[in-house]
């Protein structure tokens, strides 16, 4: 509310209607369990076309949604989603004309599908986080921090630190510290045999791979018996010391296997962590208590999440403030989506009157 001589204004924030949402194979619940939240707080209702592989957990967190809803006093189906799941159901989804806006969440594909319908969408892209660690770190705070966050989920977030780029001064204590507190790290021959397994197709140097879909989000100990090593149940992380070239820095893996690269300064590791980032602009950490070496790489990277000393969930609002989203628009600049992401801002004039001082 705004007065003044010339009267007084008003604005107030309207629902849009129907939203269509598009969510991914790898954190669907907590992405539907988010998206409902914040589109209902607003005054929405949602439609899910899910991803076609986690389509059965997908229908009964929906109904779960829905019978909460309807115990506390709301309407039936407010939020529904596609029994059937397909590439033609999101189109036509995307193209239903009581749909006023889109909520994409996944890769670049869907992206940039949503992109060239002329509804307003929302998009929460791919990330590639990477985590610097400079010479004025606590060494073993950071390394607890980066397996935590690497380990968390498996990896599927997107959110989690994908490769550590460290300044070659503490590396050795950095990697000693990974593997004490759950972190295996692999010998050469290892690395070798793993690459064979995880990757599809290993990408050039200074390239993304493809990775193999089979492995994503399992556990560190599954993936290591495809390879013959056998570990203890507290691993919960893979780390592989690896060239700034390898696959491995510019893919985003999506299990708990973690590049380490080692580099000669904290300039050369920012520089490395914004190209291999790819632009997303999602997310980024570093662990340093040089101040201006965190602004400086919060400025290169400019992403929606950046996190000084702490893992990268601690940007979703766990171990550090804020709120929590699991749609992170990156592509279109919202970032961590909320309600009022999803309500549309109305302005109400009244002139000469209503002021009443």
């Amino acid at each position: 509310v705004v007065t003044g001589d010339k009267g007084m204004m008003v604005t107030e924030y309207a629902p849009y209607g129907v939203i269509g949402a598009i969510t991914p194979t790898t954190n669907p619940t907590s992405t539907i369990i988010n998206n409902s939240i914040a589109i209902l707080s607003a005054g929405n209702a949602v439609v899910f076309n899910v991803h076609p592989s986690a389509k059965n957990v997908s229908v009964e967190n929906v109904k779960l949604i829905n019978r909460a809803a309807v115990s506390a006093g709301g309407p039936p189906n407010l939020v529904t989603c596609v029994a059937v799941p397909t590439l033609e159901s999101a189109q036509a989804l995307m193209q239903h004309p009581d749909v006023r806006v889109l909520l994409v969440t996944g890769g670049p594909g869907v992206v940039k599908e949503a992109l060239r319908t002329p509804k307003k969408a929302i998009t929460a892209g791919p990330g590639n986080p990477p985590a610097v660690v400079d010479q004025t770190a606590d060494i073993a705070k950071a390394a607890k921090a980066i397996v935590d966050g690497a380990a968390f989920d498996n990896n599927i977030i997107c959110v989690d630190e994908k490769t550590t780029i460290v300044v070659d001064t503490v590396a050795d204590r950095l990697i000693q510290h990974m593997t004490a507190v759950g972190a295996y790290r692999l010998k050469e021959h290892e690395l070798k045999r793993l690459e064979r397994v995880i990757f599809k197709e290993m990408g050039q140097p200074n390239k993304p791979g493809i990775i193999d879909g089979r492995f994503v989000g399992k556990d560190a100990a599954v993936i290591l018996n495809e390879i013959g090593v056998s570990v203890p149940p507290e691993v919960k992380l893979v780390i592989a010391e690896v060239p700034t070239e390898h696959s491995l820095v510019w893919t985003e893996q999506m299990m708990p296997v973690m590049p380490v690269v080692r580099v000669k300064d904290v300039d050369t590791a920012i520089d490395l962590a914004v190209r291999s980032e790819h632009g997303f602009r999602h997310t980024a950490s570093i662990h340093s208590t040089n101040v201006d070496t965190i602004t400086r790489m919060a400025r290169a990277m400019n992403c929606s999440i950046f996190v000084a000393n702490g893992s990268n969930v601690a940007g979703l609002g766990s171990e550090g403030e804020g709120y929590t989203s699991f749609s992170i628009a990156s592509p279109t600049g919202e970032g961590l989506t909320k309600p009022r992401t999803f309500s549309r801002e109305r302005r109400v004039s009244v002139i000469g009157a209503l002021r009443i001082v």
